[in-house]
């Protein structure tokens, strides 16, 4: 055991009233206390105190010890939650680069969508000036073809007059040169001035009816096209 000297516990005894500071640890064990009362007074005090301390700092160390393990915990739960993040950023960019490219190629149909619409209009627009063209043709050669049968028609016609007029200028002439033959010649005129007349009034007759039967068809003809058109 340590023994102090008087002084020295006296020393002590001031310096923990007035300074409240005391010998700590496990060196209070090894002092001495002797017989003089106070100075073991002090000891137990300081030997208190030193326990007190201890028992503060095992506290302390305890919740230091607590704080550092929900630090460790917390930390490890931000290390989590910062790799769950990062996969949901990672998880987010990918989308982001789906949807554009979702999007341009929505895009890009949109642009061909256009171009097939387009290119139908054009051949929707080309395809109606075509029958325009076709239905303008068609009304052309239906105007050329009635033109053409109104021409052979009117043809027609003057020529079937015309052989008409021949024939019975032809027959008057005939006929009358046989009667003027039969009178140069002292004939029987009576005969041949009947039958003269008669197929004079025959031939008149025959070639104004066909005249009236070809002006009257082409009379009907006409009046029928313009009530039609």
């Amino acid at each position: 055991m340590i023994k102090l000297e008087k002084v020295t516990r006296k020393a002590l005894i001031d310096l923990l009233g007035k300074k409240g500071v005391g010998l700590e640890g496990n060196i209070t064990k090894l002092i001495d206390g002797e017989d003089d009362v106070d100075f073991q007074e002090y000891l137990k005090t300081c030997k208190q105190k030193d326990n007190e301390l201890r028992k503060k700092r095992l506290d302390v160390t305890k919740q230091v010890q607590q704080q550092n393990k929900e630090l460790s915990d917390l930390n490890e739960a931000n290390q989590k939650i910062m790799e769950e993040l990062q996969t949901t950023l990672k998880e987010a960019e990918n989308q982001k680069l789906q949807i554009e490219n979702q999007n341009r190629e929505l895009i890009e149909w949109k642009k061909e969508n256009e171009k097939i619409q387009i290119e139908l209009q054009n051949e929707m627009i080309k395809s109606e000036e075509a029958r325009i063209t076709a239905e303008s043709a068609k009304k052309n050669a239906e105007n050329d073809l009635d033109l053409l049968q109104k021409k052979t028609q009117n043809e027609l016609a003057s020529i079937i007059v015309k052989v008409a007029i021949w024939v019975i200028l032809s027959a008057g002439v005939i006929t009358t040169l046989m009667y003027m033959m039969a009178l140069y010649t002292k004939q029987d005129t009576q005969i041949i001035g009947s039958t003269w007349s008669n197929m004079f009034s025959i031939l008149l007759t025959n070639a104004f009816s066909i005249v009236g039967t070809i002006m009257g068809i082409k009379y009907a003809t006409g009046t029928k096209e313009n009530g039609g058109g």
